[in-house]
């Protein structure tokens, strides 16, 4: 069995979301550090992802560009159908921030978004990192379910406090953002599962 099929099965194994249908498609999915050429992609995919926040179009290239070594893209053939986008917080470097992750609608459920995650932290760019932080809001139980995942799957704690209020910081026109926090990361444990 190949280095990316135990990784598969462990991630399978560990997260139980994807059906045995998806496996083949899973194992043919390629994980690879975002460029600018991807910016276009990327927008269009997150646009596609409500309830996602849509950014401009240079912001996407600025993720690809200045946040590469912390954010991923996946294609399945040509097709972009993941990213997720991150950064070391500014005098933080034990701590990964991210930002958005969206996932084409016919690859959901399948465990793609704690795959990402995973192959984000297993970067030597992140070797350092300790800690994940995010934040979610309330009523969004698909990330809050996937961060709990991962806060297991690294033996961590996950911490929770209102970072952005909907009325103070939104004037009302967005929910709260909840700041996640999950560490520290147990590294050993991940490579162990």
């Amino acid at each position: 069995m190949s280095i990316l099929s135990r990784n598969l099965v462990r991630h399978v194994i560990y997260f139980r979301h994807v059906s045995l249908n998806n496996m083949d498609t899973l194992q043919n999915l390629s994980f690879y550090i975002p460029s600018k050429e991807d910016g276009w992609a990327v927008s269009q995919l997150i646009n596609a992802c409500p309830p996602l926040d849509s950014n401009s179009v240079y912001c996407n290239l600025l993720q690809c560009y200045h946040f590469a070594n912390t954010s991923v893209a996946v294609k399945l053939e040509k097709e972009l159908i993941g990213f997720t986008s991150g950064y070391l917080v500014p005098d933080r470097p034990d701590t990964l921030f991210l930002w958005q992750m969206a996932v084409d609608e016919k690859m959901r459920g399948c465990g793609l978004a704690s795959r990402m995650i995973v192959h984000i932290l297993q970067r030597q760019h992140c070797e350092s990192v300790q800690f994940i932080e995010t934040t979610i809001t309330e009523a969004n139980k698909a990330s809050w379910a996937l961060f709990q995942g991962i806060a297991n799957y690294y033996g961590s704690s996950l911490s929770k406090q209102l970072l952005f209020d909907k009325e103070k910081h939104f004037s009302g026109h967005h929910d709260s953002e909840v700041l996640v926090r999950i560490g520290p990361l147990s590294r050993a444990l991940s490579k162990a599962v």
